[in-house]
């Protein structure tokens, strides 16, 4: 019986500790060790020991990938230099004329991609408000091959019903991907509800340490894989072994860091709610949240990610709040241990045109939070001098 089947059968902690985790079979090292080549002998030409050159596959890579398909419940992973690297073989997935929907809500630098490299290539995206899967229904044509969502998103935390979506795509013959990140797979496993591919910016919880960028797909469908490993090998977006190993290691956290992310997510939340100069908050825990039912149903916890504007909500006034913090960092990126305080209008989502990010609900006062795992009345404290 292989590793995958036995610990397929165990808890979610067993499976994050163990996963894609064998003793190194030289020396019996506990830890997956650095491979740090580029290229490997072969006692003959095309004889090998399943390695040839480092771009298309890496002991330490190859690891890494068995771990990721493990803890989202799927058969196979692959992993990239990057998030946005990782979306980007999606999309090479397409051809000219073929039509993506994807969710109107989104990380800037998945619209970027989108919008300013892959439009002049021919590919066609519609952004639509995918909470409302009649939405989804509505914007379906005949050359829809594609439909992106993330849940919840980034940054207002709308959560889209991960299953219903998958039947509509599966109905119009198009593929699902869905964006985990801020889920993270201990929240959340979108294969288990019927999706084709989970996308991870493996910076982010997976990581959990920010001190390292990449990316991650998972996916049942071997076709689908080799189709996806063919572009990683002949495009050569490929992580390093070192930031292989830095993965691998945060995975092993994972579990833990997640319930200390939910628990101080969800005291911040009810903290700043209950602000009198704090006007709304973005927090998919909140049972009047919109489809919160679904978010309750579909994921294990709501996580350390929000958004708030204060009920004085000019840039100004937003301005003053990011630039005070003391714990919570002004910076881009989420999902490490520390606490992170961005503004998505001038940082994460800038490439989103104004008149679209306003349309959207993503206005200039709104800040977004990505709760750390440091002792939450602390970090409230810093909030409350922070907002005054």
């Amino acid at each position: 019986m292989s590793q995958q089947d036995i610990l397929s059968t165990k808890k979610i902690a067993t499976r994050f500790i163990h996963a894609g985790a064998e003793p190194d079979p030289s020396t019996g090292a506990i830890m997956t060790p650095i491979y740090q080549t580029s290229t490997y002998v072969q006692s003959a030409p095309g004889v090998h020991k399943g390695f040839e050159y480092a771009r298309s596959q890496n002991p330490t890579r190859l690891a890494l990938e068995n771990a990721m398909a493990m803890i989202e419940n799927g058969k196979f992973g692959l992993v990239f230099g990057s998030g946005v690297a990782a979306t980007d073989a999606v999309i090479k997935l397409l051809k000219p004329g073929d039509q993506v929907i994807a969710a109107n809500d989104m990380y800037g630098g998945t619209y970027r991609l989108f919008t300013k490299i892959f439009e002049k290539f021919g590919i066609r995206f519609s952004f639509v408000d995918t909470t409302h899967t009649a939405n989804i229904e509505s914007a379906l044509t005949p050359n829809t091959k594609l439909i992106w969502i993330e849940t919840p998103t980034n940054p207002l935390m709308n959560i889209t019903d991960i299953a219903a979506v998958s039947a509509i795509a599966k109905k119009a013959g198009a593929l699902l991907c869905v964006d985990n990140t801020f889920a993270s797979p201990y929240l959340q496993n979108p294969l288990d509800l019927g999706a084709d591919i989970v996308m991870h910016s493996s910076t982010k919880y997976l990581g959990g340490h920010s001190d390292v960028i990449q990316g991650a797909l998972v996916m049942n469908d071997p076709a689908l894989r080799e189709q996806l490993y063919f572009i990683q090998k002949s495009c050569g977006a490929v992580p390093g072994p070192m930031d292989c190993f830095l993965v691998l290691r945060g995975i092993k956290t994972l579990h833990v860091r997640m319930k200390q992310h939910c628990e101080n997510g969800a005291k911040i939340a009810q903290y700043l709610r209950n602000h009198p100069k704090v006007g709304k908050v973005f927090w998919c825990g909140f049972e009047d949240h919109h489809n919160h039912d679904i978010a309750k149903r579909q994921m294990r916890g709501f996580g350390g990610m929000m958004s708030f504007v204060m009920k004085d909500d000019s840039i100004e006034n937003a301005n003053r709040v990011l630039s005070s913090t003391k714990l919570f960092s002004l910076a881009e990126s989420l999902g490490g241990v520390e606490s992170l305080i961005n503004h998505p209008a001038s940082m994460t989502h800038a490439s989103i045109p104004r008149e679209e990010r306003i349309k959207n609900g993503l206005v200039d006062g709104l800040i977004r939070l990505s709760v750390g795992i440091e002792d939450a009345d602390d970090l409230i404290d810093d909030l409350a001098q922070a907002i005054g």
